[in-house]
């Protein structure tokens, strides 16, 4: 069993941010999978689905990002699901809009989110896909610009990126057969 979590903030005021990519390329999984809700169980919106025969638990923890290391603990306790089995899928500034790397484990490279998942889980042994928001007309504090609705001019872009994120997440998982 795997957990794919994608991480974003709650509520509706940041559902079309490029902090919520995470959420997205979950929400992509779950239509992929035929899955059409998700329950609230903890601390997370849950779905549960196969991929290449594993069955996977699509989350999107309930926390604001930088906090969603105890949420991912948490599931990871009660599924039983070994840290390996563990995806993160979260945006990056790092990487140029619409880019997406998949990495079988790694450092947090400042992100938050992921510092805050290795703190809680005490591993980096995890998988993560990261989904290039860029820094485009950056000018100030990078959880600013993250938290600013998606522009225009970024939209097929990004949208592409969650696809090939979506892919990136089932290659990794049918990869380890």
């Amino acid at each position: 069993m795997y957990l794919i979590a994608g991480l974003g903030n709650p509520g509706p005021e940041y559902e079309n941010t490029r902090h919520n990519l995470g959420f997205r390329v979950v929400n992509e999984l779950a239509s992929r999978l035929g899955l059409t809700s998700f329950k609230e169980k903890h601390h997370s919106l849950l779905a549960e689905g196969k991929i290449g025969g594993h069955k996977v638990i699509l989350a999107q923890p309930q926390a604001f990002m930088n906090n969603s290391g105890p949420a991912v603990r948490g599931l990871l306790a009660w599924y039983k699901i070994e840290t390996a089995k563990l995806i993160i899928v979260y945006d990056d500034v790092d990487l140029e809009v619409g880019m997406v790397r998949a990495r079988e484990k790694g450092g947090a490279g400042g992100h938050h989110g992921v510092e805050s998942i290795i703190e809680s889980i005490g591993s980096s042994e995890f998988a993560r896909v990261r989904v290039g928001v860029g820094r485009e007309n950056l000018t100030g504090d990078v959880s600013d610009y993250v938290l600013q609705n998606i522009p225009p001019a970024q939209r097929e872009a990004l949208e592409a990126a969650v696809v090939a994120a979506a892919e990136a997440v089932e290659t990794l998982i049918n990869a380890r057969r």
